[in-house]
């Protein structure tokens, strides 16, 4: 996918152009905010937030731009900020009480697997966590997380590191349930 070609596109009055970036990522942006967050609901709206926000701002940014390192940096701070809004409020919805349905053809101990790696994962620092899933399941660079982040290189490695030491340690030790 060539964005510079659709972002070009879109200067030129070709906004129909964005839905080719929406349909390449939305699933690994909604993924991502997933494994933030901990809730599927939540992540579609957050993934439709992003979108929305990128849609609105994309004429304004640099042609120079890393185009994906954006994307996800506002994904991220979507999240940021329903965490923080979360923190302001004293009750609990009722919606994340919820659990998640075991898919069509997935296998109930594969289901069982991936919900309690979900649930470790959410017991990792909230830095830690977005820099593991921008990592090593979103497959960024060290590099390309501190550009989407706004922190330095050794502050991702230090929070890979640290992160990947605290997931282990919790899943390892049945911290989950």
């Amino acid at each position: 996918m060539e964005e510079a070609y659709i972002i070009d596109l879109m200067r030129s009055g070709n906004t129909d152009a964005f839905a080719d970036i929406v349909q390449h990522y939305h699933a690994p942006i909604q993924r991502y905010l997933y494994r933030l967050t901990g809730d599927y609901e939540m992540s579609q709206d957050l993934a439709q937030d992003t979108f929305i926000q990128a849609y609105q701002n994309i004429l304004k940014t640099d042609s120079e731009l890393s185009f994906k390192a954006w994307l996800y940096r506002i994904a991220t701070n979507n999240a940021l900020q329903v965490r923080r809004r979360k923190r302001l409020l004293s009750f609990l919805p009722f919606s994340s009480l919820k659990k998640p349905e075991l898919a069509a053809g997935e296998c109930p101990d594969e289901f069982e697997k991936n919900l309690e790696i979900q649930e470790a994962l959410q017991k990792v620092p909230q830095e830690q966590r977005t820099c593991l899933v921008l990592h090593f399941v979103e497959g960024f660079k060290y590099r390309e997380i501190a550009d989407t982040l706004g922190i330095s290189e050794e502050a991702v490695r230090k929070r890979v590191a640290r992160g990947s030491r605290e997931f282990r340690r919790i899943y390892s030790h049945g911290g989950v349930r």
